[in-house]
């Protein structure tokens, strides 16, 4: 183009067409490099040769010191170009970069609007270089496309595979090559080995010229070594020791075990969540001051490990005041209101309890039939004796109804498994904090490896759609592994078990173990929303078979169950069932067993119809007290609806639990209890009580209890009646946490007794009694990958001479 006689031409930085930039993207920063590529050197689009850059400069300052001495009127020249040609281009249409540039077959614009539709062109991503040439009437657009990706490779890469490496990147097989793409792309890259601790790794995408302008991008990674967390301590905490606080977070501290634990390593985003436990820890526990100042990773001096230091600020513990309600709603009854509450003044305050409190009363008011109703808690704060007095005021909200409740995501769950989540359906009115519990159950079911549960706003604005993403992720189980007991042996175990079979939220399960002594099968289903109800439907079907060193018989039993599970209060739930039953006891091909086994041996195979219930209750479920809890379980079987046996079977069992010294130590007792009523014939050792390690510590199976003793044998009978109380103390060992080691004393003492219903003719019984045995010992806990491991070690202070003792065993721990 001319200008006063000038030549003027507008183009883009050229690179030629040899030439792409070459990104170096390492964890924790990213830039672009300046380099070399199978001998060709590599530049930035936004640079070039330092002489091409000087020449343009120089061409500038002449340009601009023209335009400055030209006469007005050539600065304010306008343009006009009867056609438009464009050259270099392959893949991109003519007409669609002429659309690009804006300008019509002889439109008159200006300088300014020249120099816009240059920058359209060029901002289109389309091309590596842009040239902008007017010729008279004639505009001459030069382009130089980006070529298009061949394939992708990965090398270097060991700890993450290329399918998964594949996965991250947005850069595809047939795509244009975009710069800008590949070095996101690396950082994604990058980002995803920091996620595994290695904050030095270095991903570098290069590429490779193809013919017909192809190229094959290569991400080069170096992986570099985790870097592990070496150390997590506090600073600011006096309530809570470092070593309570550390077992709430989810970063660990990098042991000798690290190939089984896989949090020592430091993760921004875990940092972030480990912020929010330790918040919810200490409001839970009525220290509504605390804050987390700051939280600081030092790099070792080696650079192979991170120091960790959470800056906390705890302030003062606070407790509950006067706790009052009062009604804006005519409709709504304050004393009513008020008299359902679980929460008194003097409790501990916590923000779980205020929550419940208002879910309770807002449920009072649908059955009330009172629509709307909202109730917001308004807090006063008392400084001089740290309560919290908390008024709920019952108001009005909004008439806002839920239109419709939308699902994405759920390509094996079906909708119905989502939706019962919801207490709510379309039509009822909207109440944000139902829709907030509900995607707590949602996350909860286990299903989904993520969940999003929004509100907005609908067709009307007194209407809103809620919408639910999910993420699928697997349900499904196989293990096969080995084991030992005490009791049985050395075994193998294999199981295959799927949370949500069918995508029907069932589970079901399939089971084989086989010890030395004893082989088992069984199968189990269970529907959890029955008929779309809050009731729990399951169904066990198992044999088994046993050849026990600590009896003097072998077994087989065949067993059937089904049962049906819901609650019936806040805190607790109520299961009836049915059982079926077929057992025989069989002797050994050299008898060893006296008199009374013998002739239960003689009764054959024998079968169970027997209906019963088994009711539970959890404080724990209301969450009044987290550092305390009881629960509490009675139960009932009644047989005789059919089949030979005729009883009723009753067990029970209560469990208390508190941590004291600032939760450091957790203090349990445990009573449980059971009797067997026999009515009709007499019962077997099988129909019969008999004590494990389980109930009672200290001797083998079967260890005590009335035995008989003719012919020389010692035959374990099992009782009609059993008591067992059990105290026991874990407290922390001194080591890491990471190591999931603790340790407990323990103090049990009980009793084995009664043989009515018993044919003992000819027989020798001895221990037929309820004296007591005692029994302390210590533990070693160990929370394994494996599962929950407990060592006991134990001694039995008062037992009698004829008892079985047990001074260790080694069995999978329970947890309360």
């Amino acid at each position: 183009m001319h200008r006063g006689g000038a030549f003027v031409l507008l183009t883009s930085p050229s690179n030629p067409a040899s030439q792409f930039p070459v990104m170096n993207k390492k964890a924790g920063g990213s830039g672009m490099a300046l380099g070399k590529f199978a001998g060709t050197s590599c530049v930035s689009r936004a640079g070039g040769h330092k002489e091409l850059i000087n020449l343009l400069a120089a061409f500038g300052l002449a340009l601009a010191l023209l335009l400055v001495f030209l006469p007005g009127r050539a600065i304010a020249q306008d343009y006009r170009f009867n056609s438009v040609v464009v050259e270099g281009n392959q893949r991109i249409q003519t007409g669609t970069i002429v659309n690009y540039t804006g300008i019509a077959r002889g439109q008159t614009i200006s300088g300014g609007a020249l120099n816009d539709a240059y920058q359209r062109v060029l901002d289109s991503g389309l091309f590596e270089s842009v040239d902008f040439e007017p010729r008279g009437n004639r505009l001459v657009i030069r382009v130089t496309e980006f070529p298009t990706i061949n394939r992708i490779s990965f090398e270097g890469n060991r700890r993450i595979g290329d399918e998964d490496l594949a996965g991250f990147i947005e850069s595809t097989p047939r795509q244009v090559f975009s710069p800008s793409k590949a070095e996101r792309d690396a950082n994604t890259i990058a980002e995803a080995y920091s996620q595994q601790g290695r904050i030095a790794s270095a991903v570098t995408p290069r590429i490779i010229r193809r013919s017909e302008n192809r190229v094959d991008l290569i991400f080069e990674i170096s992986e570099g070594d985790t870097v592990e967390v070496e150390r997590v301590s506090f600073v600011g905490n006096r309530v809570f020791s470092d070593r309570r606080l550390r077992r709430v977070l989810d970063t660990k501290q990098a042991t000798i075990l690290r190939a089984l634990v896989r949090n020592d390593t430091l993760v921004a985003d875990r940092i972030e969540f480990d912020k929010q436990v330790l918040r919810d820890f200490y409001l839970s526990r009525g220290y509504v001051d605390f804050r987390t100042n700051s939280v600081n990773a030092e790099l070792s001096r080696e650079r192979d490990g991170f120091f960790v230091v959470f800056n906390v600020q705890e302030g003062q513990q606070f407790r509950f005041g006067q706790i009052t309600t009062v009604s804006e709603v005519a409709e709504a009854d304050a004393d009513a209101f008020q008299s359902i509450l679980k929460i008194r003044p003097g409790v501990v305050y916590s923000p779980s309890l205020v929550e419940n409190s208002i879910a309770r009363m807002e449920r009072l008011a649908i059955r009330n039939s009172i629509d709307f109703l909202r109730v917001e808690p308004r807090i006063t704060r008392n400084d001089r004796d740290l309560t919290l007095d908390v008024e709920f005021v019952l108001t009005r909200g909004p008439r806002i109804f839920v239109e419709r409740i939308d699902i994405e995501g759920n390509t094996t769950t079906l909708d119905r498994v989502v939706r019962r989540q919801f207490r709510i359906v379309e039509g009822d009115p909207f109440n944000p904090r139902e829709v907030r519990e509900s995607a707590e159950r949602i996350r909860a079911l286990g299903f989904f490896g993520d969940a999003s549960v929004e509100a907005r706003e609908g067709s009307s604005a007194n209407q809103v759609i809620v919408d639910v993403d999910v993420e699928e992720k697997p349900t499904g189980t196989l293990s096969l592994g080995g084991s030992y007991s005490v009791n049985d042996g050395f075994g193998v175990a294999l199981g295959l078990r799927e949370s949500n079979w069918l995508g029907r939220g069932q589970r079901l399960r399939l089971d084989y173990s086989g010890a030395e002594d004893a082989e088992q099968y069984g199968i189990g289903f269970s529907e959890p929303a029955l008929l779309g109800r809050d009731v729990r439907f399951d169904f066990d079907i198992g044999y088994s078979e046993a050849d026990s060193s600590f009896a003097s018989y072998d077994t087989e039993r065949l067993y059937f169950s089904t049962g049906l599970t819901f609650p019936v209060a806040e805190n607790s739930k109520l299961q009836v069932r049915y059982s079926g039953e077929r057992s025989e006891m069989l002797a050994r091909d050299t008898p060893v067993h006296g008199t009374v086994i013998g002739s239960e041996i003689a009764q054959g195979a024998r079968t169970s119809s027997s209906i019963g219930y088994t009711y539970t209750f959890d404080s724990r479920l209301s969450g009044l007290n987290p550092t305390a809890g009881v629960l509490v379980e009675v139960g009932q079987d009644f047989a005789g609806i059919g089949g030979d046996n005729e009883f009723i079977r009753t067990r029970a069992k209560v469990i208390g639990q508190r941590m004291v010294l600032n939760e450091e130590v957790t203090l349990r007792a445990t009573f449980e209890a059971g009797a067997l009523n026999w009515r009709n014939g007499f019962s077997r050792a099988t129909d019969r009580f008999v004590l494990g390690p389980d109930i009672m510590r200290g001797f083998e199976p079967s260890g005590i209890g009335p035995r008989d003793t003719s012919g020389g044998n010692n035959d374990a009978l099992g009782g009609n009646l059993y008591a067992v109380v059990s105290l026991e103390a874990e407290f922390p060992l001194g080591l890491p946490e990471e190591l999931g080691l603790r340790g407990a004393v323990f103090y049990d003492v009980g009793s084995l007794w009664n043989l009515d219903n018993v044919n003992t003719t000819g027989g020798t019984i001895i221990g037929n009694d309820n004296s007591a045995r005692h029994v302390i010992g210590v533990s070693l806990l160990w929370d394994s990958v494996l599962g929950p491991l407990r060592f006991n070690f134990s001694n039995a202070v008062r037992k009698e001479a004829f008892d079985q003792e047990q001074s260790f065993d080694f069995t999978i721990s329970t947890t309360f």
